[in-house]
């Protein structure tokens, strides 16, 4: 079996900028995270324009959609935002793909200390490899089907509707 990951942003792959403390995007961090991992799954690697959620639109969402449809992939992995991983999510879902595909994110960037990203991506990449045909999200160690989720913004996770 070989794995997809789709990148598209969010705060996982955010760059501290040193100088004014801004986060931002540059290059993605996925290549060196998947290296990191020590996953022996083959991986295919997609990098999209990479977005904060905050600004995806649903031109962006139908890029993650027609990736998704061009991807010969069973399991996929989709590194999303976090505050719109659940409209993306819903276009998936509706589109009945027959794929599995995990969306998941981070609450703090990859490269910032104590960082959720690596643990997500491990454990977001073991259950896209083991969960029937449909659309999840995972995120700290749960699985949700895309139609029943929610980001509790106050307690900073992911729960049931």
């Amino acid at each position: 079996m070989t794995l997809r990951i789709i990148a598209t942003g969010g705060t996982f792959d955010k760059h501290y900028n040193e100088l004014n403390g801004v986060l931002g995007f540059a290059e993605s961090h996925l290549p060196a995270v998947i290296a990191r991992s020590r996953m022996t799954v083959p991986v295919e690697l997609d990098i999209l324009p990479l977005l904060d959620s905050l600004d995806m639109q649903d031109p962006d969402r139908q890029r993650v959609l027609a990736s998704c449809q061009a991807a010969p992939e069973q399991a996929i992995v989709i590194i999303h935002g976090t505050d719109t991983m659940r409209d993306t999510a819903a276009v998936l879902g509706a589109a009945g793909l027959g794929q599995t595909i995990v969306l998941t994110g981070a609450m703090i960037p990859y490269e910032i200390a104590n960082s959720d990203a690596l643990f997500n991506l491990g454990f977001a990449c073991g259950v896209a490899q083991v969960l029937p045909a449909g659309v999840y999200v995972a995120m700290n160690g749960q699985v949700f089907p895309w139609d029943n989720v929610t980001k509790n913004r106050a307690e900073g996770v992911f729960q049931q509707l």
